[in-house]
């Protein structure tokens, strides 16, 4: 065997294994490349899982907050007209018939007159007041209408100011109105 066969043998020898190498090279960059693929494809499913996620968190909260504002718009709105019915009750109080007036002054006085010794009312009431009530007239206090009764040494007092039954009922019905809003439903 001469030299140039030698030479051939190690260059076929080389090819070969270069060839065998290269096809070894190949395959090895195809699986990595397939790899890479399908990660980068698992990487994409759960970015547009999360995304899809997010999404759906700040919905929630966009619809959460709008639901906030209906909310406090009602709100805003029954405190409106809760203002109006208490302003209006006010007015038609002051301007009660003086028959309806002694009618319920009547009433209460009869009512809770008895085991107390004082009351008070408005000035334009003091004379009407007299007439119903055993009581002593002991003074004349600021209101819409109504009478304050007392014990004689004042530990009980019963408020029947039309200005405080009707703060009464108006605070009752705020509360409801938040109840309604707030509140389990």
């Amino acid at each position: 065997m001469g030299l140039e066969e030698i030479v051939k043998e190690i260059k076929a020898r080389g090819k070969a294994e270069a060839e065998k190498i290269r096809a070894e090279t190949e395959k090895e960059v195809s699986s990595i490349l397939e790899k890479a693929k399908a990660k980068a494809e698992k990487i994409k499913a759960e970015k547009q899982q999360a995304t899809m996620k997010e999404i759906e968190k700040l919905r929630m909260q966009e619809l959460s907050s709008a639901h906030l504002v209906v909310k406090r718009e009602l709100l805003n709105a029954r405190k409106q007209i809760l203002e109006q019915v208490y302003e209006k009750a006010v007015e038609e109080l002051k301007q009660l018939p003086p028959e309806k007036n002694q009618e319920i002054l009547k009433t209460i006085i009869e009512k809770h007159q008895d085991n107390n010794s004082k009351i008070y009312s408005r000035s334009e009431d003091r004379q009407m007041v007299k007439k119903l009530t055993k009581l002593r007239f002991a003074g004349e206090i600021k209101c819409i209408g109504g009478v304050v009764i007392e014990n004689e040494d004042g530990t009980e007092v019963l408020d029947f100011k039309y200005d405080t039954i009707l703060k009464n009922v108006s605070e009752q019905s705020l509360k409801q109105v938040y109840d309604i809003l707030f509140g389990e439903q």
